[in-house]
């Protein structure tokens, strides 16, 4: 594992680099982890225990995933209160003042160039790291094929959530598509697309910076997090997810051969 780190502070890291796999697995919310140049935002342990901090399970399930899909990793090493990745540096969202029902109040009145020292130590670095491993591919001409990983709450504001497999799209949704039917096929989960998030929440802006300018295929996948609690439920997850998604690029990839032909 390689790690990126601006100014001391380590924003990214890359695992399994040189995996030989199509896919490039990405984890925008792998870490609840507030580095001491930051401090802990003035909230409890509870909180930053919480799924505001990060996406419970995850990160367990995105390394799972590499693993049976020979992928290369991209994963955050800090927190989403303190910046989070998968937001534009203008978006209210990027350093966000409250989340759900917790208040974060050091993210209340950012100065400017608060707001600029987070988004040069923590968002220009793991941005410019995933960029460079879809550089490297690029170069060796094999695209790489993006998936984000994420995880959501069975409860939010009280309403609970039946969903169980999210598959959400940017600007090309052939590969969501793709995902949703062979999840409906081959698995028993509650599996939808669009939901409980779309792009119109502002939630597909790592795909939309880095995959689509390159024409890449890509998919953001949710996961209740309930169903990933510990590491026996992520690597069962993965089990499930890993013929899904190679059965979907294979479903997406066969049309484009014909049209070559």
């Amino acid at each position: 594992m390689t790690t990126a780190r601006h100014s001391g502070i380590a924003a990214a890291s890359v695992e399994n680099r040189d995996a030989p796999g199509p896919f490039l697995i990405v984890c925008e919310h792998a870490s609840n982890r507030f580095p001491a140049a930051f401090g802990m935002l003035g909230l409890p342990a509870a909180a930053r225990r919480a799924h505001i901090a990060w996406d419970p399970g995850a990160l367990g399930l995105a390394r799972a995933l590499a693993r049976r899909l020979s992928a290369p990793l991209v994963a955050a090493q800090v927190s989403r209160l303190i910046y989070d990745l998968n937001r534009p540096p203008h978006s209210p969202g990027a350093m966000t003042a409250k989340s759900e029902t917790y208040e974060i109040a050091a993210n209340a009145a950012l100065s400017v160039a608060e707001r600029q020292r987070r988004t040069e130590a923590v968002y220009l670095p793991f941005h410019a790291v995933l960029r460079a491993e879809i550089a490297r591919r690029l170069a060796a001409g094999t695209p790489p094929v993006m998936v984000t990983v994420h995880s959501f709450t069975p409860v939010w504001f009280g309403k609970p959530r039946s969903v169980e497999f999210g598959v959400i799209h940017d600007a090309d949704p052939s590969l969501a598509h793709a995902v949703v039917a062979e999840a409906k096929a081959r698995t028993a989960l509650d599996c939808r697309l669009n939901e409980p998030y779309s792009a119109a929440d502002e939630v597909t802006h790592t795909l939309r910076l880095q995959a689509t300018p390159y024409g890449l295929l890509n998919v953001m996948l949710e996961i209740r997090n309930d169903l990933i609690a510990d590491a026996a439920a992520q690597e069962a997850m993965a089990e499930r997810l890993a013929p899904v998604l190679t059965a979907a690029l294979a479903k997406v990839r066969e049309p484009r051969r014909e049209a070559i032909a």
